[in-house]
């Protein structure tokens, strides 16, 4: 199996975790939709991230696919996902703070840098430890310069 078609069935298989279980039955879908799509970045972030850190033998195909997940998701667009009134002001079982509809453009931003971050990880994963490692900081600033100012803290 091609990385292309693994990765579309890992995707195709994986976006149905964030629909089971009782926390999200009442969620709205879209709610539904982005906590799955956060557990696909979690899931890939951590098998690169295990590599990176070395608490997992570097393996180059498995990085390939998890760096290859992770710049698909990165690069899906996710407008559908963050309608009004789906805040943790207006909803229970959401982390999504106010201020993302309130600077909607900064949001979007740093989504596109989240998506640019990803980009880089997937060109290099696949080819040695050191470039994983080299590109690994530029996810997780991503990740972190979003969640810092969006997302509540557990």
């Amino acid at each position: 199996m091609s990385k292309s078609a693994f990765a579309a069935a890992f995707i195709f298989a994986t976006t149905g975790l964030a629909f089971a279980g009782p926390d999200h039955d009442d969620l709205p879908a879209e709610v539904q939709a982005r906590h799955g799509l956060m557990a696909n970045y979690a899931l890939n972030l951590g098998v690169l991230g295990d590599m990176a850190k070395g608490k997992t033998d570097y393996n180059a195909e498995v990085a390939g696919v998890a760096a290859a997940n992770l710049a698909a998701f990165a690069n899906t667009d996710q407008s559908l996902l963050w309608p009004a009134d789906t805040d943790t002001m207006s909803i229970e079982g959401t982390r999504a703070l106010p201020k993302i509809w309130d600077d909607r453009a900064d949001f979007d931003a740093k989504e596109a840098d989240m998506a640019k971050a990803a980009e880089m990880v997937a060109s290099v994963a696949g080819t040695d430890l050191a470039a994983l490692q080299g590109a690994m900081g530029g996810v997780g600033g991503a990740c972190g310069a979003c969640h810092k100012l969006y997302r509540e803290p557990k």
